[in-house]
């Protein structure tokens, strides 16, 4: 494999708006509200008056060592070679749903065509190499970044983040603002 691509997800510029979801649900056809691709996750901390809200933007982790891929009995699932972008053949899926079990974080979705679906980086819409995913190009605040992991490491680690943790090495960084530290 070339060089493996992933996110980096800026919690500290997130206000969620939203953005990325629309893109992603406007871009690839789908229903507003619709969990399939990306979502922003909400977490609230801490106890009043030291309250801290975070949100995370995520979709696929494009692991290096994907499960879903492992687990799928028919092939549906590869991951590219020159970008390491996890990818479902829907003409090869069956639906069986194995990849969705396979996933430790609950990615891979069953479509109405009875088909699975999942995150693949815009590829399906013709992005071109060096181009970035609808949804970062929306993102107002910046928040949401794509490219080589070193790079997005690079990235967190200026933000004091972190690789999201996991046995399949999700290729995903995140950084957040600091919790609150006192309880009142």
């Amino acid at each position: 494999m070339a060089v493996q691509y992933g996110f980096f997800v800026d919690g500290t510029r997130c206000v969620k708006c939203f953005s990325c979801e629309v893109a992603c649900q406007q871009w690839h056809g789908l229903k507003a509200g619709t969990w399939l691709r990306r979502t922003v996750f909400e977490t609230v901390e801490g106890k009043f008056p030291s309250v801290t809200r975070r949100f995370t933007s995520l979709s696929c982790m494009h692991c290096e060592d994907p499960a879903c891929v492992a687990v799928c009995p028919v092939g549906a699932l590869s991951k590219r070679d020159e970008d390491g972008l996890v990818v479902v053949d829907g003409a090869r899926c069956i639906g069986c749903r194995s990849c969705a079990l396979g996933c430790p974080f609950d990615v891979p979705r069953y479509r109405e065509d009875k088909t699975m679906d999942k995150c693949d980086g815009c590829l399906s819409l013709g992005r071109a190499s060096g181009e970035e995913p609808r949804c970062v190009l929306t993102c107002p605040t910046r928040a949401l970044r794509f490219g080589p992991l070193s790079e997005m490491e690079a990235l967190a680690s200026a933000k004091g983040g972190a690789r999201m943790e996991g046995e399949t090495a999700p290729s995903v960084f995140v950084a957040h603002r600091l919790r609150p530290t006192s309880e009142s």
